[in-house]
């Protein structure tokens, strides 16, 4: 045989051994991913989550009002509106079984940075604090409860059941001649006149109440005939007059039987409605909110106390998770007062404050010894409200970025701790200069 032959048939064997030691080999396995929102491909590797506080809407309630209130007097009296279970404003049991599903959600998400380990009998790692209302103790305790199964965690109430504690509650607490006149000027400068700033949300929720049969024409043909004004007293929520009063409630009552009515025409009373359709009705009862709460100077008056109560919390270094449940206009003040922007929110109707939503701030320690935070908005999608979905790592719920306006965040996109507790602080601070 010839030596190139020789050759040949030796590199052969050496290929197929190598094949073979290498077949034999076990396979790396993947690392768990352990983040969900989009992150840099080098992120777990150079940061680790240490602190995260939350912010909590409520879950789905039963509307403010009955149903034999404005509700049927500008409605067609022929219409049905959806069969609410309890009192008005009361949490309901699908409202309870998806806070359930939102706990357990982050349960998950919480094992996989190994906080749950963390808790102790004592709970103060762990902190759960709500409002005294029905709707917010109840869906705290059912997200504490599937948080930690079995453990039966604490829910703070520091005031009389059912009553509003201070600290959630968005009133103005400082009032001069200057405060009223800056504040409706904001107001003014940013949504101009109130009626004509909504008039297409006016439009279509006219047409499916159908007002022009409801008990209420003619004297009521639209609820643009009545102009629309915010007012301010010490010591109670910033008020609504005119007809965004009215068309917010029917907004909110809209919404709240959409997530509850599996027939979608019926939920329109009869009416094919899009999904933008829906979404036009909830941001009536959102142009509402946002015109009471988050003009800068009402915002930091009204978010004050709970903004304090944020920033002890995250500067409280044997703090772990915090939850703290209260309204959209907690949310909205609070985001207001941070000078944060919304992003659009991908698959819900409502858009600046959806139900049962949660703002987070997570707190991480980088790789270089540096502290560092996220904010987020994490809310359950339209669809996964409307059919209770199960919320996991591979259907999870939607979360956006909040991103803080003049704020540099780094090339991971977080923000250093210390800018976050100084904007807190700065938001603080403002309210004293009102």
């Amino acid at each position: 045989m010839k030596r190139s032959s020789y050759l040949v048939l030796a590199t052969a064997c050496m290929l197929v051994a190598f094949s073979c030691q290498k077949g034999n080999q076990a396979e790396p396995q993947p690392k768990e991913k352990t983040e969900w929102i989009s992150r840099t491909d080098t992120f777990e590797e150079n940061y680790a989550l240490e602190q995260m506080i939350v912010l909590s809407r409520h879950n789905i309630r039963s509307p403010l009002v009955s149903k034999n209130s404005v509700l049927t007097r500008l409605t067609n009296s022929t219409y049905q509106w959806f069969a609410w279970e309890g009192a008005p404003s009361s949490l309901t049991a699908k409202g309870e079984r998806l806070e359930n599903k939102m706990g357990t959600f982050f349960g998950e998400w919480l094992s996989k940075k190994d906080m749950l380990s963390q808790y102790g009998e004592d709970n103060y790692r762990f902190r759960f604090y709500a409002n005294a209302k029905q709707r917010c103790q109840l869906t705290a305790r059912t997200f504490a409860d599937a948080l930690l199964p079995g453990k039966n965690p604490r829910v703070e109430m520091n005031v009389q059941y059912d009553s509003m504690d201070p600290v959630f509650n968005p009133q103005i607490t400082k009032i001069t001649s200057s405060f009223t006149a800056k504040a409706q000027n904001e107001i003014q400068e940013m949504f101009g006149d109130l009626n004509a700033g909504i008039a297409d949300g006016y439009s279509l929720i006219e047409r499916v109440i159908d007002i022009s049969g409801s008990p209420a024409y003619p004297d009521t043909t639209s609820f643009s005939q009545y102009p629309s004004q915010v007012g301010f007293s010490l010591n109670a929520e910033p008020f609504m007059t005119g007809g965004l009063k009215m068309a917010c409630t029917v907004s909110d009552a809209l919404s709240l039987q959409y997530y509850e009515e599996p027939d979608l025409k019926k939920a329109a009373f009869g009416k094919d409605l899009s999904f933008e359709d829906w979404t036009t009705i909830a941001s009536v009862k959102e142009w509402y909110g946002d015109a009471l709460f988050t003009a800068p100077s009402v915002a930091v008056n009204v978010a004050h106390p709970l903004l304090q109560v944020i920033l002890d919390e995250l500067q409280n270094d044997k703090r772990v998770f915090t939850l703290l449940c209260g309204h959209d206009s907690n949310i909205g003040s609070v985001l207001a007062s941070l000078d944060a922007g919304i992003p659009e929110l991908p698959g819900a109707i409502e858009q600046r404050t959806p139900i049962g939503g949660k703002l987070i701030i997570e707190c991480f320690k980088g790789a270089d010894g540096n502290n560092y935070a996220d904010l987020l908005l994490v809310y359950a999608k339209a669809e996964q409200l409307r059919s209770e979905s199960t919320l996991t790592y591979s259907n999870p719920p939607g979360g956006v970025k909040i991103k803080l306006n003049g704020l540099q965040a780094n090339a991971d996109g977080l923000y250093r701790l210390q800018d976050v507790e100084q904007r807190l602080s700065d938001a603080i601070r403002a309210y004293d200069e009102l």
